[in-house]
């Protein structure tokens, strides 16, 4: 981690935004998980005394979303997994789990059998079966929700909790564009994410840009349409059509959109979520998930924050501002970071593991990635996945007569946690009026890039 400590074009836009909403003491910077040495220039691990890769300097493009093509960027390869092959783990690159079961006891205490085929293969799948004394499921919110339905739905893993598939967040979020009709403005001499403001206490904004080979992402956007219902809300997109054909026709040639155009971001920490249910497949055995909403706190499909920045900001850069097209034409919001699902509860009847990631029912079945994730954290939760993981597996004993293994040494300086005045609520008055406080203040330390 690093601290953003430079200015651009899209974050200055952001303070200005900020100013005119009344909250400027929100801006701040992010640290990134990038290496901002020499740019361009290749340097020995600064990071872990010398034992992690070599990296090279940020040279600023902006693509670091669709893959850091010069080696700045942090990523598992060049950390976890990377030190985790040097200490002796096996890593088996192209499979995907397709079942885990008990080899004996049904509560997992006599180990696991664990089944994978070759990823994305139609034919000739080549399975293999490897036995362990525990399992960790990894797979991100979408493949550890999947992968445990289905061994729930066939009988593997009979005893994981019915709440599994509930209290999926997306973070509450909207992601909408504003591009420049400037053709001399880029948004792109940047990391991906540089800094962020809070408009009201549940909301957090940041700009976003993919980088000047970004443009196909212009066709996840249109005209920005306003709150509807899925009748309404296409009727509306069409009324922006009708009403606004030009603007509609920018929309539709993107040229070099990505360069022009900077993404709003927009994360809520209100208390909604939505459900992956389990629907059996048509084709193939195994069940698929399926989205629902949750019937008394569901997921926002328009956040009148957002469109509100969207359009301030192509004011000021007169442009053109953009909803997302599954949101104008079909009600549908759209997230970067689904989490929950299999999340931390109190026992079976309330969650899916325990506090310590541990599935509940079996022994050494463990959970440590943003499925664990029980609430709408309104950031990027990257770190906090990151918390979650390392605490998880502070937890497992080592195995009786190995070795102890060689700590990694951190030699890089950790950034202080950067931190942005959040408004205060009511409550938060309140509370600064008793203790005589000097403010509220919301931690913000996320790897952004």
């Amino acid at each position: 981690m690093a601290p953003v400590t430079y200015d651009d074009p899209g974050d200055d836009l952001l303070r200005e935004l900020a100013r005119d909403l009344g909250v400027e003491a929100t801006h701040a910077k992010v640290n990134a998980g990038v290496y901002f040495g020499e740019a361009g220039q290749t340097a020995p691990d600064p990071f872990f005394a010398g034992e992690g890769p070599a990296r090279r300097g940020c040279i600023k493009c902006g693509r670091c979303m669709i893959g850091c093509r010069y080696n700045a960027k942090n990523t598992l390869v060049k950390n976890y997994l990377y030190l985790a092959e040097r200490r002796g783990v096996r890593i088996v690159a192209e499979r995907k789990v397709v079942d885990v079961a008990p080899l004996g006891a049904p509560d997992g205490s006599d180990g696991y059998r664990v089944t994978t085929e070759r990823t994305g293969a139609w034919m000739r799948k080549d399975p293999r079966t490897e036995t362990c004394r525990g399992v960790v499921f990894a797979g991100g919110a979408l493949g550890t929700n999947n992968l445990l339905q289905n061994c729930r739905a066939r009988g593997s893993l009979p005893r994981v909790s019915h709440r599994l598939g509930y209290l999926v967040r997306t973070n509450s979020e909207a992601l909408l564009a504003v591009t420049a009709d400037d053709e001399d403005i880029d948004f792109t001499e940047r990391i991906a994410i540089t800094g962020s403001i809070y408009p009201d206490p549940d909301t957090h904004i940041e700009t976003v840009t993919y980088g000047g080979g970004g443009s196909a992402m212009s066709m996840l956007f249109t005209v920005l349409v306003g709150q509807g219902s899925r009748l309404t809300r296409p009727l509306k997109f069409l009324g922006e059509i009708i009403r606004k054909p030009r603007t509609w026709f920018k929309t539709l040639v993107p040229g070099d959109w990505s360069k022009r155009t900077i993404i709003l971001l927009v994360m809520q920490t209100l208390d909604n979520s939505i459900r992956l249910r389990p629907i059996e497949k048509r084709l193939g055995r195994g069940v698929r998930l399926q989205t629902e909403q949750d019937p008394d706190n569901p997921n926002p499909t328009y956040i009148e924050a957002a469109n509100d920045a969207a359009k301030r900001l192509a004011d000021k850069v007169g442009g053109v501002a953009q909803s997302s097209i599954f949101e104008a034409f079909a009600n549908i919001p759209g997230t970067a970071h689904i989490l929950g699902g299999a999340v931390i509860g109190r026992d079976y009847h309330n969650g899916v593991i325990d506090p310590d990631g541990r599935v509940f029912g079996y022994e050494d079945l463990l959970v440590t990635d943003g499925s664990a994730i029980p609430a709408n954290p309104g950031v990027n939760p990257s770190l906090t996945i990151t918390a979650l993981a390392e605490r998880t597996l502070s937890k497992v004993p080592p195995k009786p007569g190995a070795p102890p293994v060689e700590p990694v040494r951190l030699t890089w300086e950790v950034p202080r946690a950067q931190t942005a005045v959040v408004p205060a609520t009511p409550e938060a008055e309140a509370v600064e009026a008793a203790t005589d406080g000097d403010g509220t203040v919301s931690p913000v330390l996320e790897p952004d890039a």
